[in-house]
């Protein structure tokens, strides 16, 4: 049933309405009716006064008569194509084949149902069996990291939070300018694909910058802003310039543990050399494994906040990516330093497979 939208709280000019042929009678005229008939008008009198017609009127006071109410009962309507059991079919399909294509389950449903059925048929179908559409993108892993994830996330399941609090986080990774106007999709006609205004641009080679940060659950570290790749030995720079000041500032002297993923100028000889020399106990990490480390919900922050502010130069991003880090609550720091232990227990109930963090 197609609602009224109109509001009819000041019900004062009725004369001056009219409805439209088809329109369902709002609820504030339909109890004007029953009140004029309560008091005695005749039917006639009433259809004359708020110009409808007597059978409208009829109607609606003979369902007062036998049921005691004014609602208007639900219309049949058009009956969909697909009924509740070709619905159930449908979901078990989607579910089954969760990487299929709106197309390739159109094709599917014609040839099992026997039925002529649109992509725009199957698109609603699919949101009645209350599914969507989302482009959920995670690392992969192949069957060796995947066992390499589950054994490390079972020698280290009993490390609790405070365990865990006492490690320095780090991370690094790839801002680039935004152009183009916001939003992903344009709204078009089907005339209008030819049309340059409806064009999604984007730059072939956006400038960019590589950050480096790092943090842990008392605080924000430093945080680093370079143009160039990285290499080993300027990776020892990072370390003498930022790790080692970002320890003695966030643990105070307290015994901490620096962790880093398995990048080759992390791995690399000098590297490890490096940190040896300087005493700095190193969390070992297992490969492809993004979505265990809290860095990467700071960088998704980041990255939505950017996505916001819009900067259109390489000084506005470095400025907006300091500013936004800055602002870091340390309550979240917290909160995501003290979802680690789950993140193991869901990498053991998954069988070393990716996580949803």
């Amino acid at each position: 049933m197609i609602g009224y939208k109109k509001s009819l709280s000041k019900w004062q000019c009725l004369s001056e309405v009219k409805m439209g042929r088809g329109s369902p009678i709002p609820p504030m005229l339909r109890r004007k009716i029953v009140k004029q008939y309560q008091k005695g008008v005749s039917q006639r009198e009433i259809a004359k006064i708020l110009k409808l017609s007597s059978s409208t009127v009829h109607n609606i006071i003979q369902r007062f008569r036998e049921s005691g109410t004014i609602s208007v009962h639900k219309g049949q309507g058009r009956k969909t194509i697909l009924d509740a059991r070709d619905l159930r079919a449908l979901r078990q399909h989607c579910i089954t084949y969760r990487n299929a294509t709106v197309m390739e389950i159109t094709t599917w449903a014609q040839e099992y149902f026997q039925k002529t059925l649109s992509v725009n048929t199957i698109h609603r179908a699919i949101r009645r069996c209350r599914l969507k559409l989302i482009r959920s993108k995670k690392t992969y892993l192949n069957m060796i990291q995947k066992r390499r994830r589950f054994l490390w996330a079972k020698a280290h399941l009993k490390w609790t939070v405070a365990k865990w609090k006492t490690v320095l986080w780090s991370d690094k990774l790839k801002f680039e300018v935004l152009f183009g106007k916001l939003g992903r999709r344009v709204m078009r006609t089907k005339e209008d694909k030819d049309n340059p205004s409806c064009y999604q641009r984007s730059v072939q080679k956006p400038a960019s910058l590589m950050v480096w940060g790092c943090m842990s659950a008392c605080g924000m570290g430093s945080l680093l802003i370079w143009k160039d790749t990285i290499n080993a030995e300027r990776y020892i720079q990072v370390l003498e310039k930022h790790i080692l000041p970002s320890r003695r500032c966030l643990f105070q002297g307290r015994p901490c543990i620096f962790q880093h993923d398995n990048a080759r100028p992390h791995t690399a000889s000098v590297t490890t050399s490096s940190l040896c020399r300087r005493t700095i106990r190193v969390l070992k990490w297992p490969a492809c494994s993004p979505d265990l480390s809290p860095t990467e919900n700071i960088w998704r922050i980041i990255k939505r906040k950017m996505r916001q502010r819009r900067p259109k130069t390489v000084e506005q991003l470095e400025a907006c990516i300091r500013q936004e880090w800055d602002n870091i609550p340390i309550p979240k720091l917290e909160q995501l330093v003290s979802s680690v232990p789950r993140r193991w227990q869901t990498v053991i109930k998954r069988r070393g497979d990716a996580t949803q963090w």
